[in-house]
């Protein structure tokens, strides 16, 4: 998404640099809450895997993958450092599924308490898009406040929607997985083996040939769930 305000290095550096703040802020608080509830969920159903690698954490730097946090900042879709689960030691038949729906469900509950304090006008709403890159953090503490809440909304319910594309490696792939009969679980193992190319390829279209496929599919929800938690 910084790609898009790459011009701006160019004839305002410090605007581009209060915008990188802000950005990588909202990222990683979104990227950080995603993997901890991950991590979280699978501990208390069973697997301790996660939580002895050191995963079981809030800091920043355990989660960062650079590949996932390099497409983030560039086009505005991507993932963190994949939490490492050992299924045969969860308890429940659902657990997978819910150790999968955990970060994407984490992203969106902070969004909504992010956007409390716009919902009841103590703060107010820019809309929240990088067309702003001129102006963020620029006016007074109020004006401050919203840029930064706007950012953690806007990349937290964008993480969380991508993330439940059922395509793998994302988590919308393991909540579909777990949800299916066995039978078909099986087939759709198997085209689960394409996902990796099937999104890189999405992707790549989208960002070279301004496809808008991506966008497409996630934008009217994405809309939709920024309109219910802030009232714009």
């Amino acid at each position: 998404m910084l790609f898009s305000s790459f011009e701006l290095l160019l004839y305002d550096p410090a605007s581009f640099l209060r915008l990188t703040v802000l950005v990588m802020f909202a990222l990683l608080t979104a990227i950080t809450i995603h993997e901890f509830s991950h991590s979280l969920v699978a501990t208390v159903l069973g697997d301790g895997t996660s939580r002895h690698l050191g995963r079981l954490s809030l800091n920043p730097i355990k989660h960062l993958d650079p590949s996932g946090t390099v497409m983030l900042l560039v086009v505005g879709f991507g993932w963190g450092k994949p939490v490492p689960v050992n299924h045969h030691n969860l308890r429940g038949p659902v657990a997978i599924t819910l150790v999968a729906a955990a970060g994407p469900l984490s992203n969106l509950a902070l969004a909504f308490l992010a956007a409390i304090p716009v919902k009841l006008g103590l703060l107010g709403w820019s809309g929240a898009t990088l067309g702003r890159a001129n102006y963020v953090l620029t006016g007074g503490l109020r004006e401050g406040l919203s840029d930064i809440v706007g950012m953690v909304i806007l990349f937290n319910i964008i993480l969380a929607i991508f993330n439940l594309i059922p395509v793998a490696p994302l988590d919308g792939s393991k909540v579909l997985g777990g949800l299916l009969p066995d039978g078909a679980r099986e087939s759709y193992a198997r085209f689960e083996r394409f996902g990796p190319l099937i999104l890189l390829g999405i992707i790549l279209g989208d960002y070279l040939l301004n496809l808008g496929i991506l966008w497409t599919i996630m934008g009217p929800i994405v809309r939709t769930l920024i309109t219910l938690a802030t009232g714009y």
